[in-house]
């Protein structure tokens, strides 16, 4: 059964599927932020249904949303949320953007759900109790050999500009596919088996926040690129179906 918490962010993540329904493809307006990256009137409507949902049944917990900041960072329980992640294909109107809803308890990540509504898919999982995807409980793959691994990347600026380019090239060189997916789709990909290993930089916590908890409740192995766990100042991923994780990092 799931608990209060999972099923709280479910609804908040249905509900800002709603609000994204109604601004999707109906030109929104949409500003740049300090930093060069757009958000729309969706993104903020989003957020704030999101917010209002979840403070309604549980009101002592922390807040940190993509929108609106941090807040109550110092309770035991923190809600992490980006309203669209993928706001620039949201503004191009492809369908591959979501709502991430995650949930923190003492550093620890035990909710997530991620919602992706042009795309009609929506995943959860919850720790110690499997993820799923489209009401099917989903598992990464068994593939342990890197000459039968399928790859997948997503923001790799910060990584060209590293000595690890070249060994990132290596590793193309000895994988069976290499693709780009990116945002929730290569996670929700890695969840259900159809691919081994996701990479990217650039990213922040409440990104990928329950995506980790997703693919880890579906097996898989989720660190930043120098092997240590998920936290709040995240800024790189190294996914894999849990077989594959060493030797990536060892060739990265």
């Amino acid at each position: 059964m799931a608990s209060k918490e999972l099923t709280a962010a479910i609804e908040a993540a249905q509900a800002a599927a709603e609000v994204i329904r109604s601004f999707y493809r109906r030109n929104p307006r949409v500003r740049i932020k300090p930093d060069d990256s757009p958000v729309t009137e969706a993104d903020v409507a989003a957020e704030e249904v999101i917010k209002s949902t979840l403070a309604r049944h549980f009101p002592g917990y922390g807040f940190y949303g993509e929108e609106t900041g941090q807040h109550a960072m110092g309770a035991e329980s923190i809600w992490l949320v980006d309203p669209i992640d993928g706001t620039k294909s949201f503004v191009r109107e492809a369908p591959f953007f979501s709502t991430q809803i995650g949930l923190m308890r003492a550093g620890e990540l035990v909710v997530g759900v991620s919602s992706a509504p042009a795309y009609e898919e929506f995943a959860w999982a919850e720790k110690g109790e499997g993820a799923f995807l489209n009401k099917e409980r989903v598992r990464v793959s068994e593939v342990a050999q890197l000459r039968q691994a399928f790859v997948s990347t997503g923001n790799m600026k910060s990584l060209t500009l590293a000595p690890r380019w070249e060994r990132f090239g290596e590793l193309v060189r000895n994988v069976a596919r290499i693709r780009g997916y990116g945002d929730f789709a290569h996670y929700h990909l890695l969840a259900r088996g159809s691919l081994d290993v996701v990479i990217e930089t650039d990213i922040v916590i409440y990104d990928i926040a329950a995506l980790t908890v997703i693919v880890q409740e579906a097996g898989g192995t989720f660190t930043d690129l120098e092997g240590a766990p998920v936290g709040l100042g995240i800024k790189s991923v190294l996914a894999t179906n849990g077989p594959l994780h060493a030797a990536v990092r060892a060739c990265l």
